[in-house]
């Protein structure tokens, strides 16, 4: 028997741990019998979530990354052809922050330099670099009163993704994968898929903390795609390295890391457990979902030209249904191209053409699978563009500057109202007109959509309880079906 004087403060604290610990431990390595399945497979997550009946299962969230614009895209304001290259009233601006790339010089104002159209039975205005969303308007909810506090990019992205400007909170993906539970034994609860314009013209930087699980335990993180070879490093096995022999292999591994366990009370060492068996079985789940030979032509052109070339957003589109089909509950796509500073008119339409099929199809490829009613399906970026230039009015190498005080989203499936528009900006697409929906009331919903009172999903660190929605949030009931 170990000495008590001999243990130290470290030792003492873990073992006291242990405990509690083990039993934990126990259950992830014995789900069968200590984890309540779910109807799709998998276990659940804590008890007493969903708080009451969801809507949605997944979500399918379509960051684009840098901010579109609304006002070439989704917010129709033909009145303001008559102030093209009048300076923005003042009572409009408001003396609000901008971003110091603009903050010192005339704010001339430019309208939308792309033509709308009206699309479905609800007569949606689309802008016409949008044809393929306007097929889709009908099964659509647009937000168009999304405000934000954050007027660069990391920050007002991780603010969208984890309820705090600065990184260390857990991410979306992590809190309903924590509050949850998994939908399947065989894939992650979380997978994140990257794209980039092809043309590398105003690319941001993705994080690791945009799919972080905070203070979450680790194996609440997202886990990324690669978008050629294996989908994730080290998948495959080495020459010579047989599945039994992995299992065994895997096997002894674990009993070292119990021992381990037992020992130090680590909550990592449960995490690295975890991970190492899922990696196992995501070695049989993960080149299948890859493999896109047994899509049909027709689906394959649903998606676009781009869509068998690696790393493209419309592959990251269809694999991100495959996922859906396959139980994954949160998929993150993120895609860069949109921080048109510089080059509107003239990257702004290919980034659109890159994006508008995918983005389209994928609504569309769910509904007709059975799998848009209880598949959230999210696009918008981290803020809007600026009503006025950003250089000069008519150079080809004008611009918009960051705009967070008022832009438009879009929804669909999942249990939100299909065909409407929710919100309004005012008259120069500047400052929410009615029914401001702000960035937590965006998670509080998005929670609900799931089934979980966004007050209640919260976990203790460093003394006090944290949610996704931090003090705030409302749901937004008037987009709910």
């Amino acid at each position: 028997m170990t000495d008590p004087l001999s243990i130290n403060r470290r030792q003492f604290f873990g073992r006291a741990a242990a405990g509690i610990g083990t039993a934990a431990l126990a259950t992830l390595l014995n789900r069968d019998l200590f984890a309540a399945p779910t109807p799709g497979g998998g276990a659940r997550g804590l008890p007493g979530f969903p708080n009451f009946v969801p809507t949605a299962k997944r979500v399918i969230y379509m960051l684009m990354s840098g901010g579109p614009p609304h006002i070439d895209t989704l917010d129709y304001k033909p009145q303001l052809a008559a102030y093209y290259g009048k300076e923005l009233p003042a009572s409009v601006q408001m003396g609000q922050r901008l971003s110091t790339m603009t903050a010192g010089q005339k704010q001339l104002v430019l309208p939308s330099i792309v033509p709308f159209q009206r699309y479905g039975k609800s007569g949606t205005w689309i802008s016409d670099y949008l044809p393929h969303l306007g097929s889709v308007v009908d099964d659509v909810c647009f937000i168009k009163s999304m405000s934000s506090t954050q007027v660069n990019h990391a920050p007002a992205v991780t603010f969208f993704l984890t309820g705090a400007e600065q990184p260390g909170r857990p991410s979306i993906g992590a809190w309903l994968s924590y509050g949850l539970g998994s939908l399947n034994d065989n894939l992650p609860t979380f997978v994140v898929m990257t794209s980039r314009d092809r043309e590398n013209s105003c690319g941001q930087l993705f994080f690791d903390h945009y799919w972080g699980s905070g203070f979450l335990p680790g194996k609440f993180q997202g886990v990324k795609l690669r978008s050629a070879g294996d989908p994730v490093l080290y998948l495959s096995d080495p020459p010579g390295i047989t599945r039994p022999m992995r299992r065994e292999l895997l096997s002894d591994l674990d009993k070292l890391n119990e021992l381990e366990y037992a020992d130090a009370g680590d909550p990592e060492i449960a995490t690295r457990i975890a991970q190492y068996e899922m990696a196992y079985r995501m070695q049989a789940a993960a080149p299948e979902l890859a493999d896109l030979s047994s899509e049909s032509k027709s689906t394959l052109d649903m998606y676009g030209p781009d869509v068998l070339r690696p790393g493209s957003f419309a592959g990251n589109c269809l694999r991100a249904r495959r996922l859906a089909e396959r139980g994954v509950r949160y998929v993150q796509l993120m895609h860069a191209g949109w921080d048109h500073h510089k080059n509107l008119r003239t990257q702004f339409k290919i980034q659109c053409k890159d994006t508008d099929q995918p983005a389209a199809a994928l609504v569309k490829d769910l509904k007709q699978r059975g799998l848009l009613d209880d598949t959230l399906v999210i696009w918008g970026g981290e803020f809007g563009r600026t009503v006025f230039a950003q250089g000069d009015l008519s150079s080809k190498s004008t611009g918009r500057d960051h705009h967070p005080y008022c832009y438009t989203i879009w929804m669909a499936g999942g249990g939100v109202k299909p065909g409407i528009s929710y919100g309004a900006s005012d008259d120069f697409c500047y400052n929410v007109a009615h029914d401001p929906v702000g960035v937590h009331d965006f998670q509080a919903t998005l929670m609900h959509l799931f089934g979980i009172d966004h007050e209640k999903l919260t976990f203790k660190f460093q003394g006090r309880r944290f949610r996704l929605t931090d003090v705030e949030g409302q749901v937004v009931k008037g987009i709910l079906a």
